[in-house]
């Protein structure tokens, strides 16, 4: 059978025969297997993870501290405060910029035990700060220089970017890093398309680069020692780990698997299921609820690794993707042709069973946001709920599925369709379509708004916030 005509069998055979071989409904995952039989290694909880790393980066910028109180014997006069303050904040500012590029390296501890979410908003919130210190740094350290001197501060200024060793490389990163922060700046980004706010974001790259050699020649704390061997050890560490996991396993995996479209299958007005086939896929060891990205090569979309969850769970010859015409690559999708290449880089995400606890279950999810419940409701033991937000009957997705995966394992499907005016209150619907709400554990996906509007709703009925779990995967 070719790989088409097996697309064909999967989806009529429903949910069931997409999960896999070993049964009609196919194999829950549970923290001892990986869902094709295979034993995994336990893994802490995210919770757990997300502390301990927190705490590792808080340890790390106490660290950064202690280095400077140690070279630092007293301070007197103005001219020696601003620049105390400038070692401190361009310090602290070489150490978070290896450290924010670590959080989006796709290592598996951080995408796996910790969420991409988490990740990507941690990265965003570190982000703004390292474009604070920097900003404070050159402003301080220009402006202590230009008093000790006895120049103006512009006067000062020209002099240390023009004279200094290594300064027109610093210049040129903290002008790259500023850029960065310009385009990342929320009213710029809704401007900009995915693909060109990404490109332009690669600068941070450069900006990191080109600052290191700075740090090592002008910085006082950093002189021959202990100091600059462990600062040189964390760049070199993180451009290795960047170097691995974003260029060299992709493209090892790529070789490996070969990961092809064999076809495109409409599920919704401006909504797809992309069905990919490959070589030896039970290796990516991918587990519901997580999430790929995605280059498919094609002219228009080969520069573009876009985000997107399993709409089923992983069978041993297919992966399923469900996308949504959101934008310019998501619509050109939907007209990809079977037999073309794909790069795929995952499987990502912690929004797994990994995290469940609980014997009562509420899947929530709106628009596209349901492709991972789709998933997940498929594999997550307990007693489940699935509620579906759409704005009319057309747009519910899986329904069928849905409805034959409800009857096997006894889970119960609601759809909530129509404007807020129609549909009522979201904590009103719930509680009324889920009895005992505050004793269920809930996986929520969908749009920002719904999410936010969710988890109050949520909370307002007495779900523990430890028990919400969401994950936004287009971060």
């Amino acid at each position: 059978m070719t790989a088409p005509q097996l697309a064909r069998a999967v989806h009529r055979g429903g949910s069931g025969d997409v999960a896999g071989p070993t049964g009609p409904t196919g194999p829950a995952v549970t923290d001892g297997d990986d869902g094709a039989g295979r034993h995994r290694p336990r893994r802490l909880p995210p919770a757990t993870t997300a502390v301990a790393v927190q705490t590792a980066v808080v340890l790390g910028a106490a660290a950064v501290l202690a280095l400077w109180w140690q070279d630092t014997a007293r301070i007197s006069g103005a001219a020696q405060w601003l620049t105390g303050a400038g070692r401190i904040t361009g310090l602290l500012a070489g150490y978070a910029a290896p450290v924010l590029l670590l959080l989006m390296a796709r290592l598996p501890l951080l995408e796996r035990g910790v969420g991409a979410d988490l990740l990507a908003r941690r990265h965003a919130q570190g982000g703004r700060y390292l474009i604070g210190l920097v900003t404070v740094h050159v402003l301080t350290v220009v402006w202590g220089y230009a008093l000790t001197d006895g120049r103006g501060p512009l006067a000062e200024g020209a002099e240390i970017v023009l004279h200094w060793p290594e300064m027109l490389k610093a210049a040129l990163a903290t002008l790259l890093m500023l850029g960065t922060g310009a385009v990342s700046a929320r009213a710029a980004r809704r401007r900009l398309s995915h693909e060109t706010w990404y490109y332009l974001h690669l600068a941070t790259y450069l900006a990191v680069a080109l600052g290191f050699g700075h740090q090592l020649a002008t910085g006082t704390d950093l002189g021959p020692g202990p100091a600059r061997v462990a600062w040189t050890a964390l760049y070199v560490a993180t451009a290795l780990l960047l170097g691995w996991y974003r260029l060299a396993l992709p493209w090892l995996r790529d070789r490996r698997h070969r990961l092809t479209v064999a076809e495109v299958r409409p599920e919704a007005p401006g909504v797809v299921s992309v069905f990919l086939t490959g070589r030896r896929l039970p290796e990516l060891h991918a587990e519901p609820g997580q999430f790929f990205r995605l280059q498919f090569q094609t002219r228009e979309l080969h520069w573009a690794a876009n985000p997107y969850s399993m709409s089923a769970p992983a069978h041993p010859h297919f992966l399923r993707f469900t996308v949504k015409d959101l934008g310019t690559h998501s619509a050109a999708v939907a007209g990809l042709q079977p037999g073309t290449r794909v790069r795929a880089e995952g499987p990502y995400g912690a929004f797994t069973a990994r995290r469940h606890r609980a014997a009562k279950v509420l899947l929530l999810g709106a628009g596209v946001g349901v492709t991972p419940l789709r998933a997940l409701f498929e594999t997550l033991p307990g007693e489940l709920t699935l509620v579906q937000r759409a704005h009319d009957a057309e747009s519910v997705l899986f329904r069928a599925e849905l409805a034959r995966v409800a009857a096997r394992r006894g889970g119960r499907v609601h759809e909530l369709l129509g404007s807020r005016a129609e549909a009522g209150e979201l904590g009103a619907a719930l509680a009324r379509l889920v009895p005992d709400l505050a004793a269920h554990e809930v996986y929520l996906c969908g749009p920002p708004e719904f999410t936010a509007e969710a988890v109050r709703a949520l909370r307002a009925a007495g779900v523990r916030r430890g028990r919400i779990h969401h994950e936004a995967f287009a971060l």
